[in-house]
């Protein structure tokens, strides 16, 4: 039986190749939840064709992220909570605390949107859908290979999303002229726009999602560099990928002079682009996207937790599903508006430029890598985002 740092491992792929995969797969879908439905109709339906330059700076960001996050987290064979332990002790906590409550906010907006993926598809009340996804996810959880599991549902799910997304895009035919020409000159911008997008991409738990699952895997050490940086880039893609076939999707639909329902506004697209299909394909990727979020959620916010006391990493199965059991109280509780989908995209923005300062810091502390030395380029784009990050947020309180 394989040991990662001491202890053993609880997460085994089938193979490298497959954990790859699941880890872009685990990030890429950990994004890809109602907040990212919710929110790139929203900003679509507000900036229109120029919503791609908004999606394409993203996703510049978003890359310079991942790798910075990826490479010193597997470099260093540390968590991140371990290594900002190492930079300076107890801001691991910290950063465990922040990440888990903002995980806990995201998970309880996931398993509402399960919950509205299965009423649209079958008709079930949503506390009832939502209480039989809770189930779905904590059956993965509890698989003799939980990591394999999860690799193989995460793949699928995302790649259903994606087919069934693009067959809506293609239905509401978006002005593709435009669309090119907003992205190397949009006539207006957003900076809550970016900020939102940055962080419900790569803000909180999410930018962590994949590079724990590696570290799960084994694949660690500066023999496995080439391997992480495809991991990480490759999340970005597919993530950018759906992000744009979404945006397609709406911007047909808004181009058509069709108005949005405000309660439910990525629904509103699908229907109207494609009728009673297109609504019913909405509960699918809504289904898709939500389960799969909840799974990568509770699968980070305890690897942030296990590592500071052995009865965790001992029982982790259990505190996963008591963490997917309370998100689920949760939403049965108080329910999931979609205003609080967007900003909590926004509080993830301002959490990670936090987490990325912490790993730049690490990354100037050679002990920390000893066989590896972090790129000049991506220090810098790593300060870059975190000081543009900064400021985009303080611009974006000060509209606020």
């Amino acid at each position: 039986m394989k040991r990662f740092n001491n202890k053993v491992l609880a997460y085994k792929p089938s193979n490298t190749r497959s954990a790859i995969i699941g880890a872009a797969f685990l990030m890429a879908t950990s994004a890809i939840g109602p907040g990212f439905l919710t929110q790139t109709t929203v900003f679509t339906n507000k900036l229109g064709a120029a919503f791609a330059f908004v999606i394409v700076v993203t996703i510049l960001i978003d890359i310079a992220v991942q790798l910075n996050i990826w490479r010193m987290i597997s470099m260093s064979n540390l968590r991140a909570q371990d290594l900002a332990n190492k930079v300076f002790p107890g801001l691991g906590y910290v950063l465990a605390g922040m990440i888990v409550f903002g995980a806990v906010a995201f998970n309880t907006g996931n398993v509402a949107g399960a919950g509205l993926g299965v009423q649209v598809c079958t008709g079930l009340p949503t506390p009832i859908g939502a209480a039989v996804s809770a189930l779905v996810a904590i059956i993965i959880f509890w698989q003799k290979d939980t990591g394999h599991a999860m690799d193989v549902f995460t793949k699928y799910m995302g790649l259903l999303m994606i087919v069934l997304t693009c067959y809506v895009a293609w239905v509401a035919q978006p002005p593709m002229v435009s669309v090119v020409k907003q992205i190397f000159w949009p006539h207006t911008t957003s900076t809550i726009a970016i900020v939102t997008i940055v962080g419900g991409t790569v803000g909180g738990y999410i930018s962590f999602a994949g590079a724990h699952r590696l570290l799960e895997a084994g694949i660690a050490g500066a023999s496995q560099l080439n391997k992480v940086n495809k991991g990480a880039i490759s999340g970005i893609v597919l993530t950018g990928i759906m992000r744009f076939v979404l945006f397609l999707a709406v911007l047909g639909v808004v181009m058509q002079g069709k108005n949005l329902d405000a309660a439910n506004p990525a629904a509103a697209v699908f229907k109207l682009s494609a009728g009673q299909l297109g609504y019913f394909f909405f509960g699918m990727v809504m289904w898709a996207a939500s389960i799969t979020s909840v799974i990568g959620a509770s699968f980070t916010a305890i690897s942030f937790i296990k590592t500071f006391h052995p009865a965790i990493e001992a029982q982790q199965k259990i505190w996963v599903t008591g963490f997917i059991l309370l998100s689920t109280g949760i939403f049965e509780w108080i329910g999931q508006p979609v205003n609080v989908l967007v900003w909590a995209g926004t509080v993830n923005g301002f959490i990670l430029p936090l987490a990325l300062f912490i790993i730049l810091i690490a990354a100037l502390q050679h002990r920390l890598t000893p066989k590896y030395k972090h790129a000049p380029w991506l220090q810098v784009a790593g300060w870059l985002v975190v000081v543009a990050l900064l400021w985009l947020a303080l611009a974006t309180l000060r509209r606020h």
